[in-house]
């Protein structure tokens, strides 16, 4: 590749219609790598921008939202096209530049589903975080081309052949520098060198140059060269070449080069390019990759299709007479235009005002209700590589923004109405970190829900929870920044002013005593009056056996007809709880004595005298509070596993055992932990795991609380 000279031009983007003319190109990157000023730089090479935004002013085009701009760091997908001249035809490259930080992995794996190849942004100034290694583990798991950029090799405690160890540590060995940069006097990255055409590309004026490198600049490029030569031809299919080259015969560059697209758009060699996006340098090298190196739609496995009824659907390809079947990728709401999808085409055309069949399944339990509808598109567009006008159609292969898809979520299957398909949704981590959310006033409850549903259609990693035991609205999210951003969009963009409350745990009740019990409900006060007596015995049971209710009442003490009555009393009280206003649990009441009145007993009089007597046997016998217990399943790096464990300890955990997942130096250990002690697990894991951890819950059973921690719940109510 590095012989190729490939200067961008501006220019309007092409139609489209040729599959085999799109790439589509995802970044991935920790937090501050450089992806967004990457996005930025390439935008100004290929014509798209004029000057170059900054992250710090706001000004960039990736980062849009509000809360991206005030938090100088991105949080939402966003797509770029960009278009970069070819001599047998402009190619248009989709740029998905996705959010770093792990609050924001649904955007970041909705980015994943929708490209063809990644491209993984290293910062020369820090570490590879768990997360990206994570990440790179799964791109490899599904085959996905990859490439490196080095950013910010300018700082001067950066050292490139140290990056690169870095990098094949946590990458592999695969992993070698196509070009090695060249840094001017004051540190500042002005140029590359090519590794096969053993020239220096120099940006230095401010415009790319070309000149053949010294003899002694290819002596001391001449190790990295032959490395990386060799790398290239472990992966040749020409099983004669390495021992042509080891001979001294001279190859031509061109096999060199064509060995190299090919391993790379396979997925099992990943070039690095160091670049600086500031003044850019490697803006024409990094085009070049995407181009030459980077698979098409039409080398990009279609995911498998059923139809709505759950049978196989056809084998499916990139082919835009073939069946339609699109995803929505990303959905967000416009104040002024409605809603607005991203969607990637997998196989057919879209068409403006054209009718399809959206399918939304697998995420019910999220509050994203399932359903199959048809739909009308509004408008299809492509922000930038349409210079800012409408398009009439979109091909398979193509990613492009559909407006008012008015019932369409993240996720959701677009297919023909005629002959609808369902695609199997990208797996998304379950959201961890529960928070209770009020309304501020009257009239912000009345469009809490309507503001809730439209977050609910645009984020899939968020989940709502109406909490019958606690009787609290519960956000399921993230982490904390994602928290952050829902508040402000919720507050800003839906005009709902919210706050967030402390989150109670379903804890509840249950005797550890028996207990006897005496109701008397006597009121006379002229006419008709209210007169009944119980008396019952209430039984412990072992957990898990729930409530039970024994007639032993002898001589009609108290009449048949109001037996059911102070059972429907007792049941009452047990969901109003006896002693800190929890439901009681696993007991066993029985009723043996009572008396009646000819007139003045009623059924509403024994309810009351039957939750009266359950209030009056808890006051003689002991209670005790229960707690739920989850078993937790972390999965972590085996580095963190005896500080995961210590930590159980702390928070009353049991380890019940932990277990290596394959080779790739995992550990997975299961544990039961109090809900109350995990409340805040998925921040604290991340912390304890440096971002390499991820953990699954579910609930057990209830259990005692510790009376120390029981007497303080109690004090609190």
């Amino acid at each position: 590749m590095a012989d190729k000279s490939n200067t961008p031009n501006a220019g309007r983007a092409p139609e489209a219609d040729q599959p085999g003319r799109i790439r589509n190109v995802v970044l991935v990157g920790h937090t501050g790598a450089g992806k967004t000023t990457l996005v930025e730089s390439l935008l100004l090479a290929t014509g798209n921008l004029t000057r170059l935004g900054r992250v710090e002013d706001g000004t960039t085009v990736s980062d849009f939202d509000e809360a991206e701009i005030r938090q100088q760091r991105s949080v939402n997908l966003s797509l770029e096209p960009i278009v970069v001249s070819e001599p047998d035809g402009p190619i248009k490259v989709n740029l998905l530049d996705t959010p770093g930080y792990a609050d924001y992995v649904g955007d970041l794996r909705a980015g994943l589903r929708a490209a063809d190849a990644a491209l993984f942004i290293i910062s020369a100034a820090e570490d590879i975080d768990g997360t990206t290694k994570m990440l790179w583990d799964e791109c490899a798991a599904v085959g996905m081309p990859r490439a490196v950029v080095v950013t910010k090799l300018d700082n001067g405690r950066t050292d490139f052949d140290g990056v690169i160890a870095m990098c094949q540590d946590a990458f592999g060995d695969n992993v070698l520098p196509a070009y090695l940069p060249q840094l001017g006097a004051d540190g500042v990255q002005t140029g590359l060198v090519g590794l096969l055409s053993q020239c220096v590309y120099d940006y230095s004026s401010g415009s790319r140059s070309e000149s053949k490198a010294s003899e002694e600049l290819r002596m001391e490029i001449e190790d990295a060269r032959n490395t990386f030569i060799e790398g290239i031809i472990a992966e040749s299919e020409d099983e004669t070449l390495m021992d042509r080259y080891l001979g001294g015969e001279e190859i031509d560059l061109k096999v060199f080069i064509d060995d190299l697209e090919t391993a790379v758009a396979r997925g099992s060699f990943y070039p690095v390019l160091p670049v600086n996006p500031m003044n850019g340098v490697g803006m024409t090298e990094l085009l070049e990759i995407m181009t030459q190196a980077f698979p098409s739609p039409l080398e990009h496995p279609v995911p498998a299709v059923t139809t709505i009824d759950g049978q196989p659907g056809p084998a499916l390809t990139c082919d835009p007479d073939g069946p339609l079947v699109a995803e929505v990728v990303k959905t967000t709401s416009d104040p002024y235009v409605g809603k607005i999808s991203l969607v990637r085409i997998f196989s057919g055309t879209i068409h403006a005002d054209q009718t399809v069949h959206v399918s939304g399944h697998f995420l019910a339990d999220r509050g994203h209700d399932d359903h199959d509808i048809d739909e009308k598109i509004g408008a299809l567009t492509c922000p930038l590589g349409k210079t800012q006008r409408a398009i009439q159609s979109a091909v398979a292969g193509d990613v492009v923004a559909v407006a008012k898809l008015t019932k369409a979520e993240t996720g959701d299957t677009l297919s023909s109405k005629d002959a609808p398909l369902l695609m199997q949704p990208w797996t998304m981590p379950e959201p961890l970190l529960p928070v209770a959310v009020v309304a501020k006033s009257k009239a912000d409850e009345d469009k809490l829900s309507q503001g809730l549903n439209r977050l609910l259609a645009e984020d899939p990693t968020l989940r709502l929870e109406h909490n019958t035991d606690t009787h609290q609205l519960v956000l399921w999210c993230m982490g904390e920044a994602h928290l952050d951003v829902l508040m402000d969009r919720l507050t800003n963009r839906y005009g709902v002013a919210v706050d967030s409350v402390p989150l109670k745990v379903s804890l509840r009740e249950t005797f550890a005593s028996t207990g006897e019990g005496h109701g008397r409900h006597v009121k006379q006060s002229g006419g008709h009056g209210q007169y009944a007596v119980c008396d019952i015995t209430v039984e412990p049971l072992p957990s898990g056996s729930g409530f039970e209710f024994v007639d032993k009442v002898v001589g009609g003490a108290v009449p048949r007809q109001f037996i059911p009555s102070v059972e429907k009393g007792v049941r009452t009280q047990m969901e109003r709880g006896v002693i800190a206003g929890y439901p009681v649990q696993d007991i066993r009441v029985t009723l043996h004595d009572g008396k009646a009145h000819s007139v003045d007993s009623s059924d509403m009089a024994f309810q009351t005298a039957g939750a009266l007597a359950l209030k009056d046997a808890a006051e003689k016998a002991q209670v005790t509070l229960l707690e739920p217990v989850d078993e937790v399943a972390v999965l972590v790096a085996d580095d963190y596993v005896g500080a995961i464990m210590g930590d159980f300890s702390t928070r009353r955990g049991r380890v019940l055992g932990s277990e290596p997942v394959g080779s790739s130096g995992r550990t997975k250990i299961l544990a039961e932990v109090p809900q109350i002690e995990i409340c805040r697990y998925a921040i604290d894991l991340r912390s304890l795991s440096h971002g390499t951890g991820t953990f699954s819950r579910k609930y057990v059973r209830h259990e005692p609380m510790p009376s120390h921690i029981a007497e303080k719940v109690r004090a609190a109510e």
